[in-house]
């Protein structure tokens, strides 16, 4: 079944654009002029995946992503912006967006970072099987359904809470560096935007205080992080 994809950007020969190629890779796509006419037609729709232009008239894209993360939290989104700062970008990825495309792009380019954010957040469409969750401590990742659990009760993750998350348990003997998980989470090289990471840490870290939770994401200073349960001696 297609994909629906909702695009806000002001500058109508960008919409078309990019409606016209994502809808020859097999996408379905609406178009809106801004970001507060896309916002409305949430109300009676689904999309699977949003893009938003940064600087646009009425909200501009990074209120909009932020209000989105908050009230649909699985919901992928990329922004794409003329602002094309390291700041510029870590502000987006504190804000909650899955990825981030400086313009002018090539529209193949915006095409390959949809697949690549869509296939981070879908399920595997296979049966369930032994062995397919991940566990620590009381949490309880399902990687092929995408799906995380705490203590029983859902534990809601954006698409980069939870590769950051299952990247940590999976590598729970080590510490992991920053840049480590930069490129890991988004598949860039930002030696210099590891303020990202530190963000997504925050709300994670938030995220089990409000559940009470005993895990522990750890800062190793001048490095990385690495992921723990409170009590557990994680020396060495």
């Amino acid at each position: 079944m297609s994909k629906t994809i909702f695009i806000a950007d002001d500058e109508k020969e960008i919409r078309n654009l990019v409606k016209t190629f994502l809808e020859q890779d097999g996408f379905l796509v609406q178009t809106f002029p801004d970001g507060d006419k896309l916002m409305a037609a949430l109300d009676s729709a689904s999309p699977d995946l949003v893009i938003l232009d940064v600087l646009m008239p009425g909200t501009d894209g990074l209120s909009i992503c932020s209000f989105l993360r908050k009230k649909y939290p699985q919901l992928p989104i990329i922004l794409i912006s003329v602002k094309d700062s390291p700041l510029d970008r870590v502000t987006g990825l504190t804000l909650g967006c899955d990825d981030y495309l400086c313009k002018p792009f090539l529209p193949l380019e915006l095409i390959a970072r949809v697949r690549a954010v869509l296939r981070r957040a879908a399920p595997v469409e296979k049966p369930e099987q032994d062995g397919s969750s991940l566990v620590f401590g009381p949490l309880t990742l399902y990687p092929d359904r995408r799906q995380a659990m705490h203590k029983g009760l859902p534990f809601q993750l954006t698409p980069s809470e939870f590769d950051f998350l299952h990247y940590l348990i999976l590598h729970q003997s080590s510490a992991v560096s920053r840049d480590e998980l930069l490129k890991t989470l988004w598949n860039m090289n930002w030696t210099t935007d590891t303020r990202a990471t530190d963000d997504l840490v925050k709300r994670l870290r938030r995220k089990l205080r409000e559940m009470n939770s005993p895990v522990r994401i750890e800062t190793v200073w001048g490095y990385g992080f690495r992921i723990s349960l409170e009590g557990s001696n994680t020396e060495g």
